[in-house]
């Protein structure tokens, strides 16, 4: 069955399009917003101009990375209680627990923490 006149959709392609006057530094901020939201300058341009709300792809990046930083908590944590509840697997092992060793792994997991929390502060 072949489409008539009335059935067929107008595409954006075969429809006219809008020239946007702007400086080259505003050119470039706009190819800089269109990227970090995952759009084409066009695309971007065209939602914006219809009054869409741009979602940024930047946040789903930052719960990514808390995904990961709260991952490496989460094995820090684990090892140092095998730590303090292991003593023997250790002395097999020939390391030695000492408290130099459990401070510097709780130094090692507040700055894990910090990393978190800045990237918390950026959401």
């Amino acid at each position: 069955m072949r489409k008539t006149d009335d059935q067929i959709r107008p595409t954006r392609k075969g429809s006219p399009h809008l020239t946007v006057y702007c400086l080259p530094e505003e050119k470039e901020q706009i190819g800089r917003n269109a990227k970090n939201v995952g759009l084409s300058a066009s695309a971007y341009l065209l939602n914006v101009g219809m009054g869409y709300e741009i979602k940024s792809t930047l946040d789903s990046q930052l719960v990514g990375d808390l995904v990961k930083v709260n991952a490496d908590l989460g094995r820090l944590g684990g090892l140092l209680k095998l730590w303090l509840t292991d003593d023997k697997k250790l002395a097999a092992a020939g390391s030695t627990f000492t408290e130099g060793t459990v401070r510097a792994l709780l130094k090692r997991i507040e700055g894990t923490q910090a990393v978190m929390f800045e990237s918390v502060k950026k959401l």
